[in-house]
């Protein structure tokens, strides 16, 4: 990746790392919900809140594998080969430093020039 951000040739794959990253995310945001639901149902009394607390546990159960499954399916997630998954996770940090280091703003945040006349001109 060069530090040229407006480059084309650095969009490429982009699409694919972004679906993957969402998708990373959205894994890690079903196992909090699975794991708070779960909390919840220890923590409560009344009969009709475990009721609808244990159906939002099942589905957030059947939410996180089906992303898991998705996102296995696709090749962006290895549970079961974590030398693959490892070199994913290294790729992705480097890609995460390089960005990182990018110049995404001037230098020179001056607006002085830019306008072909004054905002009060008409």
């Amino acid at each position: 990746m060069n530090n040229d951000y407006l480059d084309p040739i650095n969009a490429l794959h982009m699409p694919e790392m972004a679906d993957m990253t969402f998708a990373m995310d959205f894994l890690i945001r079903a196992k909090e919900g699975v794991r708070n639901t779960a909390i919840a149902l220890t923590e409560t009394v009344s009969p009709e809140a475990r009721t609808v607390l244990r159906k939002q546990l099942h589905q957030g159960i059947a939410l996180h594998q089906e992303i898991a499954e998705l996102m296995i399916r696709k090749k962006w997630f290895h549970p079961y080969e974590l030398g693959e998954q490892y070199q994913l996770d290294q790729l992705s940090a480097m890609n995460t430093i390089q960005i990182g280091k990018m110049k995404l703003f001037p230098e020179d945040t001056s607006r002085k020039g830019m306008f072909d006349r004054a905002p009060d001109e008409q």
